[in-house]
């Protein structure tokens, strides 16, 4: 923990100055009439257009090093960090701490970027080109990170961090199985359990902490539902509760097991639940997504909408901070699937498909 940073978590919450930060920086996002644009031009054009927008200092600063898809990739990348870090550089007390821990997701995905880049035996600067340095990793973990040889030996480098214990707990079953999922799901269970961690059980609903742990527990609770589709999909001989995130609200392990194979049932249990009110037009895309990948980008958008609902309800909170970060998150994420899609051939229908719009 940086000195900054400690002092920062003394002072008292100033949410009304990052909130109206926070407004205006959303305002700028590029919206679905933008990507429907982009899918339909060229990685030049895609670059250019991208100059005339917000990112403009970041194409310039790294377009006398950088060109095409790979010119896009670091702009965003850079531009992602930057934003995030000027959330911190902005906020104090509790609201401070609350945003560190969230934007510690980035390391999660470094962490499972690395994994997955040595285990589909990628090279290493393609993997480079997917790493979100926006987490609370050094600049020298994530290059260790990068330049290790093997899968164990990241293990290794991450035993003294809080994926530690379970990521050394993970690999053996990862030995026995050559599936990714024990791996990926040690991480994300560190990390929630990071998250809240210290935090009180059962605090009221509508205050500060309260809040922060409702909009965490629907973040579980959507990752469980995630996971228990892939291990469905995935024809691995594994128990779903095993993997099994607590701190949700929707599922229990036995319940999540039972419905991991019932897609329907997932399906309906998320509509019967508290979220039921505020999913529908999600849920309804749910029901009609024919695939794996279909049923991933309509969860997506299912949080989207259901942290925009939290924001709506209670303005000044740190619900509308942190559905900016999934907002500004889905931005780069479909940026990235265009100029990728574009690259590959892909036609504007396909590259739709992959883009997550409410």
């Amino acid at each position: 923990m940086s000195s900054q940073g400690t002092a920062k978590r003394g002072r008292s919450s100033n949410y009304e100055y990052v909130i109206a930060r926070v407004r205006s920086r959303r305002a700028s996002l590029f919206d679905d009439d933008d990507y429907r644009k982009l899918v339909r031009m060229g990685t030049g054009e895609i670059a250019r257009f991208m100059e005339e927008t917000e990112y403009e200092s970041e194409m310039n600063a790294l377009g006398s090093r950088y060109s095409g898809v790979d010119l896009v990739e670091y702009a965003l990348n850079r531009n992602l960090a930057k934003h995030f870090d000027d959330l911190l550089r902005w906020s104090e007390g509790a609201l401070y701490d609350y945003i560190a821990r969230y934007l510690r997701k980035f390391d999660v995905w470094n962490v499972k970027t690395v994994i997955r880049g040595l285990y589909a035996d990628s090279d290493a600067t393609e993997v480079e080109d997917d790493l979100i340095r926006a987490g609370e990793f050094s600049e020298r973990r994530i290059d260790q990170l990068l330049n290790a040889g093997s899968i164990e030996e990241v293990v290794e480098q991450l035993d003294d961090t809080v994926f530690g214990d379970s990521l050394a707990e993970a690999y053996e079953v990862y030995e026995e199985s050559n599936v990714l999922v024990p791996l990926e799901n040690a991480v994300d269970r560190a990390f929630y359990e990071m998250m809240l961690d210290g935090l009180p059980d059962n605090p009221e609903i509508d205050s500060p902490t309260g809040l922060y742990v409702g909009f965490l527990e629907a973040e579980v609770d959507f990752r469980n539902l995630r996971n228990a589709l892939r291990l469905a999909r995935s024809g691995a001989d594994v128990d779903p509760s095993e993997y099994y995130i607590k701190g949700g609200k929707l599922f229990d392990a036995q319940s999540l097991a039972q419905l991991a194979s019932n897609f329907d049932g997932l399906v309906a249990a998320v509509r019967e639940s508290t979220y039921g009110d505020d999913l529908d037009q999600a849920l309804s895309a749910l029901e009609d997504a024919e695939n794996l990948v279909e049923f991933e980008r309509a969860l997506d958008a299912a949080l989207l909408e259901y942290a925009d609902k939290l924001s709506s309800r209670y303005p000044l909170s740190v619900c509308p901070v942190l559905s900016y970060i999934l907002a500004k998150e889905r931005e780069v994420d479909n940026i990235r699937a265009i100029a990728r899609g574009r690259e590959a051939g892909l036609g504007p229908d396909e590259i739709e498909q992959e883009l997550v719009i409410l």
